[in-house]
């Protein structure tokens, strides 16, 4: 965060936000943050194995990469991970085993995502799930550095026949020990990131789901219940509505989803948006994903630019969450 303070205040990443006067307020607000915070460290549950005990094959192979939140941090049992969480959701939804491999790590960044990529690919996952962009706006990791590599990380995963869904940036305004101005420079360089990598993912080939309205409306509401004792990662419960609105889209990508939930439905939100506003539209609703367009239906770019699908998919009722077996579960017959 001190790095945050310091690039604001001199313009780095891209964002002229404050002026020099204003930095001595916004490191010492930083250095509170940090120390109120305190640094994140020790082990996370490890969510690698088999999902779908007793369900039929063949198996679904899902990766799982990024930072803290994809991770865990902070949560007691492995069955509290947002690993264990999707992937019992998507055996359960789509009644088919599962295999997780995560490579997720606390403190990751967008430069760590090719290394996690390499720990992956090995088990040919069909979809990889990645959590990413908090740390990169702590260490005043410029936004067009941050989305270049996560742009490469897409494109390598595609190249290699995955499905990709980014959770975006949170948004990092509604973290309590940050004190304004910090908090405002918070939320807008976070936000700013999010809404690159949005469009970043979908150019890259990639699917979208913004987290960042989650944060603002659920997470600031329910402080008590979705933070976690640091007030700076979510706790058990957060972990658990973050996954929710995340699964749908893995779902959708793996063309898995419930047939009421195939095509859009625009009373509900739903919309044919070109891109530039849909990734603005998406950051105000709870898990709202931007997906591309089949090319035999979507209208021509012109003067707007590329058409994509905002999507609000239905939340899916929470899983009946299993702890992993690392022992392949032999599959009943279809």
């Amino acid at each position: 965060m001190r790095r945050a303070a310091a690039a604001a205040a001199y313009g780095g990443g891209g964002l002229t936000l404050v002026g020099g006067s204003l930095y001595g307020l916004m490191f010492a607000e930083a250095r509170f943050a940090r120390r109120t915070i305190g640094n994140a460290d020790g082990e996370t549950p490890a969510p690698s194995g088999w999902y779908g005990q007793g369900r039929p094959g063949p198996a679904i192979r899902m990766a799982l990469i990024g930072d803290s939140s994809a991770a865990g941090y902070g949560v007691a049992s492995v069955e509290e991970t947002p690993g264990a969480i999707i992937a019992s959701g998507l055996a359960e939804a789509a009644d088919r085993r599962v295999w997780l491999t995560s490579a997720a790590r606390v403190g990751a960044q967008s430069r760590d995502l090719s290394g996690q990529i390499d720990l992956v690919l090995p088990n040919e996952p069909d979809v990889a799930v990645i959590f990413i962009g908090a740390n990169d706006v702590t260490h005043a990791v410029p936004v067009r550095s941050s989305v270049r590599l996560l742009d490469a990380a897409v494109r390598r995963l595609r190249a290699a026949g995955v499905e990709v869904v980014v959770a975006t940036c949170p948004d990092l305004g509604t973290i309590e020990p940050l004190a304004p101005p910090l908090r405002q420079v918070a939320r807008l360089w976070s936000r700013r990131l999010a809404a690159e990598q949005a469009t970043t993912v979908l150019e890259a080939g990639g699917r979208s789901v913004a987290l960042a309205s989650i944060l603002t409306s659920e997470f600031q509401t329910l402080s008590e219940v979705f933070f976690g004792p640091d007030r700076f990662h979510p706790s058990a419960a957060g972990y658990a509505r973050m996954a929710s609105v995340v699964l749908p889209t893995v779902l959708a990508a793996l063309e898995l989803a419930p047939e009421e939930d195939t095509a859009p439905e625009y009373v509900r939100g739903d919309a044919l948006l070109p891109l530039d506003l849909a990734v603005v539209e998406a950051a105000r609703h709870p898990g709202a994903s931007i997906e591309p367009v089949a090319q035999e239906t979507a209208p021509p770019a012109g003067a707007f630019g590329r058409f994509v699908l905002l999507r609000r998919r239905r939340r899916r009722p929470e899983p009946e969450v299993e702890p992993p077996t690392l022992e392949e579960p032999v599959p009943i017959t279809p």
